[in-house]
């Protein structure tokens, strides 16, 4: 069974609109969601986990959590959830601690001993003030507080955001766990990197669209990069058929599909990151 199950969800405001996202995502499974920027709109992955989560009401669509209709069990439902955005403040007086009492109030799974754990783990000073955190200090709380009461699904939007490298690692290794453990994790991200190193599933929104979803090496696999040499005619090839030229202009992205039309050694399997630059550039042809 899908922990999630997203089914034509849908949210318009007066310059963007999310049209008809539907996706599952199951237990024991990452799946990162990645995104478009145009213009001044966004993607909508902020959007969409904010309509899952009715945090925003939808505009139409549908949400099944642990088989449940969100709309009629939302309370029980989100007992289950751990969300964590690396957007959100805190009360800038307020120390730690007493978020943290106030927060585990709302859980009836919440486990105090887990929860130390992460403070340790994440060098945590419950006795600081949040406006003496860092920003990445105050994700790491944020991701603290979502991980503490034993949530079956994480949806968290941009978790690694203002991280350094080793706490993305760190946080990534922890994702992994749980993952083994049964649990679903969906998060938000512009770090392709760390999609690489973690997850099973890409949703790719574009223009509040859902553009692909698919497994991360079959999303990879589903371009080819092609080296343009001084051969003409195969510059003259890869631009009917590309998708976007690279930024030095000596490569081109092109689908799967048609890299029988060129030699086997101007043809790469190009990496997440290199199939995002490419994608963002340009509209696929």
């Amino acid at each position: 069974m899908s922990l999630l199950e997203i089914n034509g969800l849908c949210k318009r405001y007066p310059t963007f609109f999310l049209d008809g996202i539907s996706l599952k995502i199951d237990g024991g499974c990452v799946t990162g969601l990645i995104g478009r920027i145009v213009g001044h709109n966004g993607a909508g992955k902020t959007t969409l986990i904010k309509s899952m989560l009715n945090l925003v009401h939808p505009t139409s669509g549908s949400v099944r959590i642990f088989g449940m209709e969100l709309s009629e069990h939302e309370t029980e439902i989100k007992q289950r959830i751990g969300y964590a955005s690396g957007g959100v403040g805190y009360y800038r007086r307020k120390k730690l601690k007493d978020i943290a009492k106030v927060t585990r109030t709302f859980y009836r799974n919440w486990d105090d001993g887990l929860y130390r754990t992460y403070l340790s783990r994440f060098s945590l000073d419950e006795n600081k003030t949040s406006d003496q955190l860092s920003e990445g200090m105050k994700v790491k709380f944020n991701l603290a507080l979502a991980l503490s009461h034993r949530a079956e699904l994480l949806i968290l939007d941009e978790p690694t955001s203002g991280l350094d490298p080793v706490s993305r690692d760190e946080l990534l290794e922890i994702f992994n766990d749980l993952c083994a453990e049964g649990s679903a994790i969906l998060f938000s991200t512009h770090i392709t990197e760390d999609l690489d190193k973690c997850a099973d599933n890409i949703a790719y929104i574009r223009s509040g669209r859902l553009a692909a979803f698919a497994s991360r090496e079959g999303f990879e696999d589903s371009y080819r990069l092609v080296a343009l040499t001084g051969d003409e005619s195969v510059a003259q090839l890869a631009h009917s058929l590309g998708i976007s030229r690279g930024k030095k202009e000596n490569t081109m992205l092109i689908r799967r599909e048609d890299e029988s039309l060129f030699a086997p050694e101007q043809v790469s399997v190009p990496d997440l990151g290199t199939v995002m630059v490419h994608l963002e550039k340009e509209d696929v042809k």
